[in-house]
């Protein structure tokens, strides 16, 4: 659903860039923020990366046919006239007619897979193919929606580089691990509006800007924690729906309170800020922070 988890940074910030600046700016240079900031723009703009996004639309309970002719129900550019045609029961998808281009798990489909089951699955190899386009039936609540990339898409094509502010030392801060004593729920809402209940162990307190701050996180395990969190620089400068970070994981673990550095500096925007054809969890209530934080990545302008 989500990118890599972001590397920690562990070297020492060595450099101010104005004697009298109030927050003191790291060097890109003494640190690794400059490289994971490349790595992550060479990640997004790789073939299949989000990048590529061109469609998501609803399998409705029913046929659905693809392909780049208009009398499909789902136009495709670049795809063959009339590529496949999906049935949808029950939430189970089964391809039942193909164009000879079509793939399935690197092989050719041929007419005796009509009645093939299509599942959920995500990864590369789940993929239908048909020359450049990268097909997935993928599952977002109680629905089925057909996902596709495509290695020529204009979002590839146009890529400009990404927004961040400068890092700077204020946004890497040192929070407590404090887990609940009972059972706890984290109402999840995804770009389409669906929403999905998370047990979560724990939350993190911190200060900023000399306040009480707090954040739950939507993934917490023995690898780490991870963020969808909105702040102020929401209405101007960062992505509206909020921005994703993960850190490692709690000094004594996710069942007992700890320690953890997080560092807003490796704020990333989720795929959504990218394409209006990916899904992304939104920032919960819990998480909309009352203050600025004016780091990590920005937004992306076309």
């Amino acid at each position: 659903m989500t990118d890599k988890r972001a590397r920690r940074i562990t070297k020492s910030i060595f450099v101010l860039f104005a004697i009298c600046a109030i927050g003191m700016q790291v060097s890109a240079q003494s640190t690794d923020y400059a490289k994971e900031r490349a790595e992550r723009a060479k990640e997004l703009t790789t073939p299949y990366g989000w990048f590529s996004l061109v469609a998501l639309n609803w399998l409705k309970p029913g046929t659905t046919t693809v392909g780049s002719a208009k009398d499909n129900s789902v136009v495709i550019a670049g795809a063959p006239a009339h590529l496949m045609t999906l049935e949808q029961t029950g939430g189970k998808v089964k391809l039942l007619v193909s164009d000879s281009s079509l793939t399935l798990h690197g092989f050719r489909v041929t007419g005796s897979a009509a009645g093939t089951e299509i599942g959920v699955d995500e990864d590369d190899s789940a993929a239908l193919t048909s020359g450049s386009l990268r097909m997935w039936a993928i599952q977002r609540g109680e629905r089925r929606y057909l996902r596709v990339k495509d290695s020529n898409a204009p979002g590839l094509k146009s890529f400009h580089g990404l927004n961040w502010y400068a890092p700077a030392k204020q946004y890497r801060v040192e929070a407590r691990w404090i887990p609940y004593t009972s059972p706890h729920t984290l109402k999840v809402t995804n770009k389409l509006g669906q929403v999905t209940p998370v047990q979560v162990p724990g939350y993190v307190e911190f200060e900023l800007d000399g306040t009480k701050q707090t954040l739950v996180p939507m993934e917490a395990s023995k690898d780490g924690l991870f963020f969808v969190f909105r702040d102020l620089t929401a209405r101007t400068t960062t992505d509206g729906g909020g921005r994703f970070l993960s850190t490692d994981a709690p000094s004594a673990g996710v069942d007992k309170p700890g320690s953890v550095t997080i560092d807003f500096n490796e704020a990333v925007n989720p795929p959504c800020a990218y394409s209006p054809y990916a899904t992304c969890p939104l920032a919960s209530p819990e998480n909309r922070l009352t203050v600025s934080v004016a780091a990590g990545e920005k937004r992306y302008e076309e």
